[in-house]
């Protein structure tokens, strides 16, 4: 299956996506841990529109680790470095 564009659903865990990011044929990183499931997308979405999580994703946008943040940019800002490993291109939904 060719990773290029791999769009997520409306909702990632009950969450209205407002913005997000896939990273084609190489992961963005790994969750650290035991498993290291890889990262494809990263989501992010609100219940609420006051707060905003970032969900990284693997290939078949499941929820691997989310983080709550005041804003979407800080959510964008704030990326990990162990999800730095490809260019994380936001688009809006």
């Amino acid at each position: 299956m060719n990773q290029s564009t791999h769009e997520p659903p409306t909702e990632i865990d009950g969450a209205r996506v407002i913005e997000w990011a896939w990273s084609g044929d190489q992961p963005f990183g790994e969750v650290p841990g035991a498993d290291s499931p890889e990262i494809f997308g990263l989501a992010i979405a609100t219940y609420d529109d006051r707060e905003f999580y970032r969900f990284s994703c693997d290939r078949n946008w499941e929820t691997q680790q989310d983080g709550l943040y005041d804003s979407v940019d800080d959510a964008k800002r704030l990326l990990p470095d162990q999800y730095r490993l490809v260019e994380a291109n936001w688009t809006r939904k």
